[in-house]
């Protein structure tokens, strides 16, 4: 979702920021990108080592609502993803939306998209394990009925793309933030605008194709 679906990362750092220097501490862009894709309570935990004196769930409680509160002023849609959305929708392709934000997040974020997007949602308070261990993308699959190597995750961060690989499913590497080069991704995109079902569907094949 963050950074895949909405450009939300600046909205995090933002509220890293802030949370971190009202404790009178500093925070890095550098910091920042380090926990692009990761799990919300490790985010918590990095909070805590630079001297914010409140508990994990305050904390990703606190950072989650200040960013629904920049997002519902001004949704940040990336390139081509709701329209890449409504095409699989239209092509009769069921769609997870698997991100390690919570689920009132994910729901707020949902909610602004004018048609009923996905079937499914895995959020980071839905796993034992945050990304980049598989089960968040195991558990989109699972609840298909479908093997993860039938399953196209398309992802943003080095987490995300970790973790998807991990599962066994065909991923889709759509570099924002961070460089996806040696991510293992199977392909990467420089962006969705002007991408289709279609297009997802042939990484699919291609990732069934043997490489002579």
């Amino acid at each position: 979702m963050d950074g895949t679906l909405v450009d939300t990362e600046p909205y995090w750092m933002t509220a890293q920021t802030t949370l971190i220097e009202a404790y009178g501490g500093t925070w890095t862009h550098e910091e920042a990108l380090d926990l692009v894709g990761s799990g919300l309570w490790r985010t918590a935990r990095t909070m805590q080592a630079k001297g914010v004196d409140m508990g994990e769930d305050a904390i990703v409680d606190l950072l989650s609502d200040r960013v629904m509160e920049q997002i519902s002023v001004a949704v940040p849609w990336r390139p081509g993803a709701k329209e890449l959305l409504l095409d699989l929708r239209r092509a009769g392709i069921p769609t997870a939306l698997v991100t390690m934000s919570i689920g009132r997040m994910a729901e707020h974020v949902r909610s602004f998209i004018p048609f009923d997007a996905f079937d499914l949602v895995v959020s980071g308070d839905d796993v034992t394990h945050p990304k980049p261990h598989p089960e968040a993308y195991l558990t989109a699959a699972a609840h298909f009925g479908a093997a993860p190597a039938d399953c196209v995750a398309i992802e943003d961060s080095l987490a995300g793309t970790a973790s998807a690989v991990a599962a066994g499913v065909v991923t889709i590497g759509v570099p924002h933030y961070l460089s996806l080069e040696d991510s293992g991704a199977h392909v990467l995109w420089p962006t969705l605008d002007g991408r289709q079902a279609a297009d997802v569907v042939r990484v699919l094949s291609d990732s069934r194709t043997p490489h002579r």
